[in-house]
């Protein structure tokens, strides 16, 4: 059955000098050169296509360009050209459908539809310029009282807390599903901005010890690159339950990623399959999580804050409530919109639900139970920017993951074939002269400039609502309004609407 090409590579023959750079630089092979009787010219194989730009921004005399195909089915409201592609493609192949990144489906963006207050008159704005700004965050268990000992002096012993520089931390994308340059950019960014990044379920490579001190490892269900040395060397560890792409379900890295290096930073053998569980086969209910937390924090002294992710599902409140009590510290929650390496279709496209709404309902219920400060919150999945990061906060985040965006920054061009290995800008793949395009210093300063941004953006917002500190933003519904949404929905976000 023919399969048409969703990309079209359109080449300007007055412009193209067949110099050969895209061949170079296109690792699906879509370039290639054809002898005819008039001499050599360039064709592309259109259905190789992934629409990731390299060529284009490569081409140095600007001769190409990629555009979506024009090719149509007949129209039918029920049968959209997307149902009739996959079909073909399973009835071809009898496989699961696999996609990565987030959700693209045309679900409600809450953040979109939410606004923020600014001040005037009454409560006039403050100059961030001029005046101090804490966007500083400290991420754990909070002491309720005050404690002194006998001789009067309070006491300052609390629970061990994670501190950032900024309410932003780069979200978990392991080792193998990223290249070693990526994860090099992630861990080299978080040193110089003082905030964390996160190893994924991937182990954690051993040139990256150094940087412990801003690293959280994590323990997933397939416990890969899991021993004493990799929980002592992060600053905390995060237990993976969910994850926002793909709830209820486990991972799955190819064998085909498996390279030496990841193998043994993995501890399984080269070439076979990660094969991640659903469950964590200890784990079957709150108090079996109660028993893992324990263990994390006394095979590691109590000296690190343990965090527990999970995706938003919609009994997240009651979820939240639960971990709450279990002993953690932190709890991350991933919205339906989070990005993955891969994962089957309609799960990421069908499972779960949106950030905006799972944080609101796990705030709201903390604070009713009179547990919020039990632990501290950090929400993730599809973080765009600054902006998303007040709202967020607002919504009852201390803090926020963020992952695409870090890779948009590192230049991923969100052309969605993660799952092949292939990507032509070093990021998703273990190839290694993919891995050499991706330049770790320029990487880690991208990264810099886009957080040191986003930081001066949210000292403005706050300013211009009045607030000088991340703390006073925290779960200040007030400051935010809705803007066409129906009742139920501003209900959950516990915000009114714009005008009142």
């Amino acid at each position: 059955m023919y399969n048409y090409a969703e990309y079209e590579v359109k080449r300007d023959k007055d412009k193209c000098v067949l110099c050969g750079r895209c061949i170079k630089e296109c690792s699906n092979l879509v370039h290639y050169y054809k002898e005819t009787e008039n001499g050599k010219i360039l064709l592309a194989d259109d259905v190789k296509c992934v629409n990731c730009h390299r060529c284009v921004e490569y081409c140095p005399t600007r001769a190409i360009k990629i555009v979506k195909s024009d090719l149509t089915f007949k129209e039918n409201k029920s049968w959209s050209a997307q149902n009739i592609k996959e079909i073909m493609k399973q009835s071809a192949s009898g496989g699961v459908l696999l996609s990565s990144m987030g959700n693209p489906e045309d679900f409600p963006v809450y953040f979109d539809k939410i606004v923020v207050n600014a001040s005037q008159v009454t409560n006039p704005p403050i100059d961030p310029l001029r005046e101090p700004m804490e966007t500083r965050v400290s991420l754990g268990k909070r002491t309720r009282e005050i404690s002194r000992d006998e001789k009067g002096n309070i006491i300052t012993d609390v629970p061990p807390r994670l501190k950032l520089s900024m309410p932003i931390m780069f979200s978990a994308m392991s080792y193998g599903s990223i290249s070693y340059n990526a994860h090099k950019c992630l861990a080299e960014a978080s040193e110089r901005l003082g905030i964390y990044y996160n190893t994924g379920e991937g182990g954690l490579h051993e040139d990256f010890y150094r940087y412990g001190k801003n690293t959280i490892v994590q323990v997933a269900s397939g416990r890969f690159g899991v021993y004493k040395d990799y929980l002592e060397a992060g600053a905390a560890i995060e237990i993976k339950m969910g994850q926002g792409a793909k709830p209820g379900i486990g991972g799955h890295l190819p064998g085909a990623k498996i390279t030496a290096d990841v193998s043994r930073t993995r501890m399984i053998p080269v070439g076979t399959d990660a094969i991640s569980p659903a469950p964590h086969h200890d784990i079957y209910s709150i108090e079996d999580l109660r028993q893992l937390v324990c263990s994390l924090k006394e095979a590691t002294e109590n000296k690190k804050p343990v965090i527990v992710k999970v995706a938003a599902v919609h009994n997240i409140a009651a979820i939240a409530s639960g971990i709450a009590r279990s002993g953690a510290d932190i709890i991350a929650i991933d919205g339906f919109r989070g990005g993955t390496g891969a994962a089957p279709t309609r799960i990421r496209d069908n499972v779960g639900i949106p950030i905006e709404l799972a944080l609101a309902a796990v705030d709201k219920r903390l604070r009713e139970e009179g547990i919020r400060d039990n632990v501290s919150i950090v929400a993730g999945g599809a973080i765009r920017n600054s902006a998303d990061v007040v709202k967020a906060i607002a919504l009852g985040a201390d803090a926020v993951y963020i992952a695409t965006s870090a890779l948009i920054a590192l230049g991923c061009h969100l052309c969605r074939s993660c799952q092949q290995g292939k990507c032509n800008w070093g990021i998703a793949t273990q190839i290694p002269e993919l891995v050499n395009r991706l330049n770790v210093e320029e990487g880690a300063d991208r990264l810099c400039n886009l957080l040191t941004a986003w930081n001066n953006e949210i000292k403005e917002m706050m300013g211009g609502m009045g607030i000088n500190s991340v703390e006073a933003l925290k779960g200040n519904r007030l400051m935010l309004r809705g803007i066409g949404l129906n009742e139920k929905e501003l209900e959950v976000l516990g915000i009114l609407h714009a005008g009142e």
